[in-house]
């Protein structure tokens, strides 16, 4: 069963919103908006911008979770994950990784 809901989005990244890629993904993927590469340091932690801001409905939460490759392969990882975005935050959304 597929439905729907109305989410408002700020998008200050220069990039299109995030959307399913696949018919079968679960997840959409965002990007940070830094303008130079980042190298993550083994054992840095490090909040990466994404110029999002949503103002989750009530009931709703947005979950960040870990890219199973580059956790795998790379030993990056959503580091609170999942990462919880509670329906009254209006701030940026940031993606805090952890090189492990």
């Amino acid at each position: 069963m597929k439905y729907s809901i109305e989410v408002d989005i700020i998008n200050n990244s220069g990039y299109p919103l995030p959307v399913y890629e696949t018919e079968g993904a679960t997840c959409c993927d965002i990007r940070n908006i830094l303008k130079q590469p980042y190298i993550l340091e083994p054992d840095e932690t490090y909040t990466f911008p994404t110029g999002l801001t949503v103002a989750i409905p009530v009931g709703y939460e947005i979950q960040v979770r870990s890219r199973s490759g580059l956790a795998a392969k790379e030993g990056i990882m959503v580091l609170n994950s999942p990462g919880i975005i509670d329906q009254d935050y209006r701030g940026e959304l940031g993606v805090i990784l952890h090189n492990t």
